[in-house]
């Protein structure tokens, strides 16, 4: 297990950047599915934070699951096109 966990932070460094390119897509249902990516490298920063100890590591993934969640609720409201 401690070796899955070691290797986990690669994953969510891919996941973290695969999401912000689709973030940054013009296609809502791209955004969305970035979102969605999003909170999976969350989840993954979180296992490898917890196995590292890194504190501050896991508070700010889920301060940023905050803010994925409140994109990804935008982006299916189809409210993403309104300036906030």
């Amino acid at each position: 297990m401690n070796d899955w966990l070691d290797w986990a932070q690669w994953p969510a460094f891919a996941a973290s950047v695969l999401a912000a390119w689709l973030v940054g897509s013009n296609a809502p249902s791209r955004r969305n599915t970035g979102f969605w990516v999003f909170l999976a490298s969350n989840v993954l920063w979180v296992a490898w934070g917890l196995y590292s100890h890194a504190i501050a590591l896991i508070a700010l993934q889920v301060c940023l699951a905050a803010m994925n969640i409140r994109g990804l609720l935008k982006t299916e409201d189809g409210d993403d096109q309104k300036p906030s």
